[in-house]
């Protein structure tokens, strides 16, 4: 498996910033990792093992980037409105820095010009960050695998509110979403996943709350609850990788 080290000077969180390229060309991911973790749990956490029949088949490339949770999301002692607006600054990273990064790699290594979508995936409150991401960003994400994650910011802010927070809050903001609004067309072209297991750690609660504001915008994904022997664990994740990857990659049916 091919792998490439970047650590790169970020303008909008005004530090270096590092990230890891598994594979050789495919479809662009970008692996966000679970709470307070870094990219490399991509690798340390056996993710690697799990895409590997995708990243070795030139089918995907995933890039594993680091977050800012310990500044924002984990931060409850934290001033809100600034932990919010560091939020947004990663937020920023993302789509003006580490998309159009991965877009040229892709490609480069695809031999393709101006490529136009990014897949998402994250586990836990990686799922969360990639959702929103994916919600509020149709037009740079084309794909979505979000596992067992929490689509309300009340778990890293509290009762605290502003615009900031609600914009970043999905379960918010989509649920405020006029029906007729264009994003829902861009989201009905993409293949979207959201799962949660209903066993040990798992918070169904906020995936079904999701599902119903979807279901009533109209806005079609693949929104799956896993039994009560599921839980919130790496296992888990592997196993639901494993089912859905297939799908979101174009295949009519998951594996």
């Amino acid at each position: 498996m091919q792998t490439q080290y970047f650590n790169e000077y970020s303008p909008a969180l005004g530090r270096q910033m590092e990230c890891k390229v598994y594979g050789h060309a495919g479809r662009p991911v970008i692996y966000i990792p679970c709470q307070d973790g870094r990219f490399y749990d991509f690798e340390n956490f056996r993710m690697t093992d799990t895409w590997a029949p995708w990243i070795d088949s030139g089918e995907v490339m995933v890039c594993a980037i680091d977050t800012v949770d310990h500044e924002t999301w984990s931060n409850p002692a934290g001033d809100a409105r600034w932990r919010i607006e560091r939020y947004e600054q990663w937020i920023t990273y993302i789509t003006d820095e580490a998309v159009p990064f991965l877009r040229r790699l892709a490609n480069e290594y695809n031999h393709w010009e101006g490529y136009p979508g990014v897949m998402l995936f994250g586990c836990s409150l990686g799922a969360t960050h990639a959702a929103n991401l994916y919600f509020r960003r149709p037009d740079l994400f084309d794909g979505l695998l979000a596992l067992s994650g929490l689509y309300t910011t009340e778990y890293g802010f509290g009762s605290y509110m502003d615009y900031l927070v609600y914009q970043n809050s999905p379960i918010h903001y989509l649920g405020g979403m006029p029906k007729d609004h264009p994003y829902i067309g861009l989201y009905n072209l993409k293949r979207a996943v959201i799962c949660c297991g209903q066993g040990p750690w798992e918070v169904p609660e906020y995936t079904r709350h999701l599902k119903e504001i979807l279901d009533a915008k109209g806005i079609h994904a693949w929104v799956d609850f896993w039994g009560y022997d599921s839980s919130h664990d790496w296992d888990w994740w592997y196993k639901q990788v494993v089912y859905f990857v297939p799908w979101l990659l174009g295949s009519d049916e998951a594996a």
